[in-house]
């Protein structure tokens, strides 16, 4: 019996019995068709209920009852309001089917001895009852995105050879494996909690010895050599899924378990053919080969759509306003806990840039200065894990900015790595400016510098003032002015998410151009001239008395300040009159990240790049 409260499979199929309405119009018996079921039974290898008459020819319809034609087609006509979805099974189909024809055989009870197929998903079954055992004949059970956590296998029929708990929350498979079933070929176990070592000693012939397909993908098994001992006694095992565990994230997953498995035909969905078993041949012997690492390439090209930073800034030469500098950078997650790994002599790099720039920042949607945490994936275990930001070098603006950046990280936590890739990465566009002022010496320093400039030492070592000459050439040998920088000011021009879940399945390679639409800047405030501040200055220090005189010369002064401007406007709206045929740019900048895997036969890799990989490995 079920547990109070927790919905069983039993309960699940009686209400899915009640959904087909079998016993309904246009299915089985009522005033529809009881002319053609009586007591009475046909000769041998007639129907059940079928009223023939002693030519061997079917009777004609009565009135008001309707022909088993009309009733098929009632069910079959996607217009009909009797008609099952298009995405029901092939079972539903069926036993609607078999309720128009011979509805007896799925009256009460004798619906179990019929149904070979049980789809239940999505309904949110969480315990398998002893109510199942009633399908004696049933040999294909699908009990896919429910809450399933542990399946005893005694609630099993024996009759089974197709068994699917795909995206349930299987965590141990000690109750499944107490008294499987015997004939059992397909067990699906993708998208569950299972972890190794613990669970691999369940995975093999001693209690699945005739499985042919095992789908075991997107769990969280990390231990490849323990696994693989283990799969290696299911010697009819011929289709294998582990694509989505954090050991498929390994270089050499697929290479070790080809040759390791020679039997297997199909691994995560590619067909090994002999050219890739010939390839991998003698891995098996090397295990010191199977590091329990990922190495994880980041590359970051051009950044398009930058505002000219220049155009917020038109200040007069000689002003004493400070000197502004831009630089641009990119800032990427990764996950922490990943050692750094600046060797890049694996793969041949054309471009030399800086070493990056690492800081701890939130994994949020503005890429921040603190750290966080990210969620799991829904069908995982909760592990908390945090993210890392990694900083690119900054490049001045140009129309297109070429950050010519890669980074290789060789991660450890590889089930923090697949947390990682399953939630994706944040990208962001980062604007650096630094103010740059001159360094202002001490007032009685200058005093005393200029006294010894007017009134130094000759070299006959007698006072006296310094020849005009003289002081000319000491001004020449005079250092360059000195400039003071303010700390940097970011500020965050795009930011968005790139999905990474392609890495967990067969992909090598994400490759994108993050577009994060076009910038809005704003008008910059237009600074008063060097002149118009100097007329602005000594009308301000005249004497009162001669405000009169002061006001008429204000005025004329604000005349020439309103005509300046007007100047400029008009230069400003000749601009804009340019710019408006052009298009905007909106900003984009070109984001790749490939996870390092042994090239195989059904790869695009070369074989150079494996013979240097065992190297490095070696």
């Amino acid at each position: 019996m079920a547990a109070p409260g927790r919905c069983s499979i039993s309960a699940a199929f009686q209400e899915h019995l009640r959904h087909l309405s079998l016993q309904d119009f246009p299915c089985g018996l009522g005033s529809w068709n009881k002319s053609r079921f009586n007591a009475r039974r046909s000769p041998r290898g007639g129907q059940p209920g079928q009223r023939a008459d002693p030519a061997g020819q079917e009777e004609a319809t009565p009135l008001g009852e309707e022909s088993p034609e009309a009733l098929m087609e009632l069910l079959s006509d996607w217009h009909s309001p009797w008609a099952l979805p298009p995405d029901c099974s092939p079972q539903d189909q069926h036993l609607r089917e078999m309720a128009v024809l011979a509805p007896e055989l799925v009256r009460g009870s004798n619906v179990f001895q019929v149904l070979r197929s049980l789809r239940i998903v999505g309904k949110g079954v969480e315990e398998v009852d002893q109510g199942l055992l009633q399908l004696q004949q049933l040999e294909e059970l699908i009990l896919s995105a429910n809450q399933i956590r542990r399946i005893t296998s005694a609630n099993l029929p024996r009759t089974l050879k197709v068994l699917e708990l795909c995206c349930n929350a299987v965590a141990n498979l000690q109750d499944l494996c107490a008294q499987p079933p015997p004939e059992l070929q397909y067990l699906g176990l993708g998208y569950n909690r299972l972890r190794g070592p613990s669970q691999d000693k369940y995975l093999t012939a001693a209690f699945w010895p005739n499985l042919v397909s095992l789908d075991l993908s997107f769990n969280n098994f990390t231990d490849l050599l323990g696994l693989v001992s283990q799969l290696s006694s299911l010697q009819k095992l011929r289709i294998l899924v582990l694509q989505g565990n954090p050991l498929a994230l390994i270089p050499t997953y697929r290479g070790f378990l080809v040759d390791s498995l020679p039997k297997l035909s199909v691994l995560d969905d590619i067909h090994i053919g002999p050219d890739e078993r010939h390839q991998f041949h003698g891995l098996t012997r090397q295990p010191e080969l199977i590091r329990s690492e990922a190495r994880v390439v980041v590359s970051v090209g051009e950044i398009k759509g930058v505002p000219d930073p220049s155009a917020l800034q038109q200040l007069e030469v000689g002003s004493k306003a400070p000197v502004i500098t831009y630089s641009y950078c990119v800032m990427y997650e990764f996950v922490e806990g990943e050692e750094i790994d600046d060797d890049l002599s694996l793969f041949q790099v054309t471009t030399i840039h800086q070493s990056p720039v690492a800081a701890t920042l939130a994994v949020d949607s503005s890429a921040r200065d603190t750290e966080s945490q990210r969620e799991p994936a829904a069908t995982e275990e909760p592990k908390a894990h945090s993210a890392k930001v990694f900083v690119t070098p900054g490049k001045p603006w140009a129309d297109t900015i070429e950050c010519s950046y890669r980074k290789e990280h060789t991660a450890k936590d590889l089930v923090g790595l697949k947390s990682y890739l399953a939630a994706g990465t944040i990208v962001s566009v980062v604007e650096e400016k630094v103010l740059s002022w001159p360094v202002d010496a001490d007032p009685e320093e200058n005093a005393a510098t200029n006294r010894k400039a007017g009134w130094g030492l000759q070299k006959d070592g007698a006072k006296g003032p310094v020849p005009r000459d003289k002081r000319k050439k000491e001004k020449k040998k005079e250092k360059p002015c000195e400039l003071r920088s303010d700390p940097p000011i970011r500020r965050t021009l795009g930011t968005g998410r790139v999905t990474l879940e392609a890495l967990l399945a067969t992909e090598d390679l994400v490759a994108t151009v993050c577009d994060f639409g076009i910038l809005i800047t704003e008008e910059p405030l237009q600074p008063p001239s060097l002149k118009e501040k100097v007329r602005s200055d000594r009308k301000g220090d005249k004497d009162k008395s001669k405000k009169p005189k002061a006001e008429k010369e204000s005025q004329a002064s604000r005349k020439t300040m309103a005509s300046a401007k007007g100047k400029r406007k008009n230069k400003d709206s000749a601009k804009l009159e340019e710019g408006r045929g052009l298009q905007p740019v909106p900003l984009t900048v070109q984001f790749e990240m490939q996870l390092l895997r042994w090239p195989s036969a059904a790869g695009t890799q070369s074989q150079e790049s494996v013979a240097v990989a065992v190297g490095k490995a070696q």
